[in-house]
């Protein structure tokens, strides 16, 4: 009878430990995969501190300002817009004027990180800096 015991507690072991190495290794797999959609390096890391900084992702920022492109007169024009009509003397709500000025700070965050540095001259094209040739 203990002999039997022993054998089912063996089992079970083998069983809960393959079934733990089986679900460690998906969420490896799922953590690589996320970092590769993430992208990484230098770019990554300041897009994730500006995110920490103002307490809003890009993207939540364009919707806000409805923005789809990072024109700065187009989120100028917006941000007044939205600023002015939720205005608390007019009627409006304070923590959606809130909002929108932290849209706005985003995403001349970014506008900001893309501008070239003063001097450094760009392709035309692409608006990336250009390469020495």
């Amino acid at each position: 009878m203990a002999k039997y015991i022993a054998q089912i507690i063996v089992l079970g072991g083998q069983i809960i430990g393959k079934a733990f190495t089986r679900a460690l290794k998906q969420e490896i797999a799922a953590s690589q995969e996320a970092a590769k959609r993430a992208g990484g390096g230098q770019k990554e890391q300041n897009r994730a501190a500006a995110n920490l900084r103002t307490g809003m992702t890009l993207e939540e920022a364009q919707q806000i300002l409805n923005v789809t492109k990072l024109d700065p007169e187009e989120v100028q024009k917006n941000y007044e817009h939205l600023f002015n009509v939720n205005d608390k003397s007019k009627g409006g709500s304070f923590y959606l004027q809130s909002k929108v000025f932290r849209a706005k700070e985003r995403i001349d965050q970014e506008l900001k990180e893309a501008k070239p540095p003063e001097g450094e001259k760009t392709d035309p094209g692409t608006g990336r800096p250009e390469t020495a040739k």
